[in-house]
């Protein structure tokens, strides 16, 4: 039964993906992946939420959380297109691109996932009374 709930939940990420990357087609910033990057660091940001909001408290059946984690924010984000653009940058020369692109994906995805995660820790505060 959790390969149901994930399998739907990868349909759902890869469709929620594709449309986000259609969304920026014409807004490439000179060839810069930026819809991939937007991809990544919103996935990074609501996995951190996300494991740290629901996943950790169970407040959901494990095979949703399995849905949702894995298979829906884990096919919306996409680390293999990361690095086909990665590399693309570099075979064209573009190293100071890919540099940034390398660097924004990197630590940006680490203080998304952090954001996330002291959201959730904030919010599930707030539920217990911890923060005014």
């Amino acid at each position: 039964m959790i390969y149901l709930f994930i399998g739907i939940g990868g349909i759902v990420g890869a469709l929620i993906r594709y449309y986000v990357g259609l969304m920026f087609v014409n807004q490439t910033l000179s060839g810069f992946p930026i819809s991939t990057l937007i991809v990544n660091l919103l996935g990074c940001f609501a996995l951190g939420w996300f494991t740290t909001r629901v996943a950790t408290r169970k407040i959901m059946r494990p095979e949703i959380i399995s849905g949702l984690g894995t298979g829906l924010i884990g096919s919306f984000t996409t680390f293999s297109t990361f690095s086909a653009d990665a590399l693309l940058l570099m075979q064209e020369n573009r190293l100071g691109t890919a540099f940034t692109y390398v660097s924004l994906s990197l630590f940006g995805g680490i203080i998304f996932s952090f954001a996330g995660h002291w959201l959730g820790e904030v919010r599930h505060s707030r539920v217990k009374g911890d923060v005014s």
